[in-house]
């Protein structure tokens, strides 16, 4: 196991309790010379010491995990690529305060982030108003999409409470895996009153609608029996779980109503999929079978892109899956959706990078596509991809397509299916790719579409190269 070195950490849980070094050595059954050898980075913070402090004092061991490190140093890379510093800064100054100083890091990150959004949206509004005089001088909060975004983000995309309340629901129904949705109907009949109504109508444009008045949720006939499914489901957490969703809301990062109001969808949406795989047999099966994502779909009778959802978010203190990262992107480039359940950092600006297989699925239509690739900062990654569509109406209708990416570090690959056949020691065999090209250090990119912030171009009127914009 890689040593931790986090001092830091442990100097300012400690000045937060009120607690000397000796009370806390006291505590930890530490001796007080080898407490002052921790907090100054001289000894490893070593898992049974953890252990001990998230016994003694209830603290999430993930304040001291490295993944939690490396999202910060990936935030702070992105920051301060668009404010550079004279001279520049390097990643061994970022890693340190990253490590030594995570609340300024954060701090930082997110002034830049309030700037950034700041400056989006008085240039959207100045071009509304042809630049008109007047516009306000302080920045409205995030949107209410981004706000959410960063919610789960910020909770690993892991919900305990709701994962605990969809297994114990399964557990009292008696629901069998793969077949939840005729135990789900029952249940909104019984304890509800309400009536599950399949609509054959053309005209109805929803995949679920629910009329309190008439007691009736009725239902798109172009869902599947997984689908349906998960519709009521959703329409349970609102009715069951509403206590639990309003206290899940109550964050300081959703400021808004819109932003608690679709957070609360979110939530729903996050506990219709833990019913219809619940934590405990679907991370069984996940392991049995390797990941495989269309063989788990066809145990819990489920989709491709559910079943990728749901192992993103599988990060139970005790009962970890691998650590997955879940993206959805459109055609035009657009990232719609974003699910980290670890350090992977998706670029907020510059867009994503074209080297990335999850483009090259669209040429290749219902095809799993695998790709090792390593980011700039040398950490190396497994990505599957592979497109889903959705369409419904007559000849001529527009349809839906996306290509879902999912990703680990590559440590964790040979627990996939997916690695097979993949030269996993071989670092020469990994595709170069990165954030996006605004914050992308990569020299030499034949794919760069723009030019990476805070780095001075060399423009040369007698050379012509292959790579776009060589910079110094």
């Amino acid at each position: 196991m890689k040593k931790s070195f986090m001092g830091a950490r442990l100097k300012r849980l400690r000045e937060e309790r009120g607690l000397t070094q000796a009370e806390l050595a006291r505590r930890l059954e530490l001796s007080p010379s080898y407490m002052n050898q921790l907090e100054r980075n001289q000894r490893p913070l070593t898992i049974p010491i953890i252990l001990r402090i998230n016994a003694e004092l209830g603290v999430d061991v993930q304040m001291f995990s490295e993944n939690e490190e490396a999202r910060l140093i990936a935030d702070l890379r992105e920051a301060l690529s668009e404010t550079p510093a004279p001279g520049g800064i390097t990643l061994s100054e970022i890693k340190n305060l990253a490590a030594n100083m995570p609340a300024i890091g954060q701090a930082l990150v997110a002034l830049h982030r309030r700037a950034r959004s700041s400056d989006e949206r008085l240039e959207a509004l100045a071009a509304n108003l042809g630049n008109a005089a007047g516009v306000p001088s302080t920045s409205p909060p995030p949107m209410p999409f981004e706000q959410v975004r960063d919610y789960f983000y910020h909770r690993h995309n892991h919900v305990e409470e709701l994962d605990s309340a969809a297994e114990a629901l399964f557990l009292s129904e008696a629901l069998s895996v793969g077949m939840v949705d005729q135990g789900l109907e029952r249940r909104l009949q019984d304890r509800h009153g309400i009536k599950v109504q399949v609509e054959t109508s053309h005209d109805f444009r929803q995949h679920r609608q629910f009329n309190a008045d008439e007691r009736i949720l009725r239902l798109s006939r172009t869902l599947d029996a997984g689908q349906r499914a998960f519709q009521m489901a959703t329409q349970l957490a609102f009715l069951e779980q509403a206590p639990l969703l309003d206290d899940l809301v109550n964050s300081p990062r959703l400021t808004s109503p819109e932003a608690r109001s679709l957070a609360r969808i979110g939530l729903a949406n996050y506990f219709a999929g833990a019913l219809l795989l619940p934590y405990g047999e679907f991370l069984a099966a996940a392991e049995a079978l390797h990941y495989d994502i269309n063989l788990l779909g066809e145990t819990f009778g489920v989709g491709f892109e559910t079943v990728c959802h749901r192992l993103s978010t599988l990060q139970r203190a005790g009962a970890r899956g691998v650590p997955i990262f879940f993206v959805r992107v459109d055609r035009a480039g657009n990232i719609s959706k974003r699910q980290s359940a670890t350090d992977f950092h998706f670029s907020r600006i510059g867009g994503s990078c074209p080297l990335w297989n999850v483009y090259e699925a669209f040429a290749n239509p219902g095809r799993i596509l695998t790709q090792v690739a390593q980011m700039p900062d040398g950490r190396t990654y497994l990505w599957i991809a592979r497109t889903v569509s959705h369409a419904r109406g007559g000849y001529g209708t527009p349809g839906k397509s996306f290509a879902i990416g999912l990703g680990c570090d590559l440590r964790h690959a040979a627990r996939l299916v997916y690695a097979r056949g993949l030269n996993l020691n071989d670092p020469s065999a990994a595709i170069p790719i990165g954030a996006g090209c605004k914050v992308c250090e990569r020299p030499n990119c034949p794919q760069r579409a723009f030019p990476p912030l805070g780095k001075a171009l060399v423009v040369d009127e007698d050379r012509s190269q292959f790579e776009p914009y060589p910079t110094t």
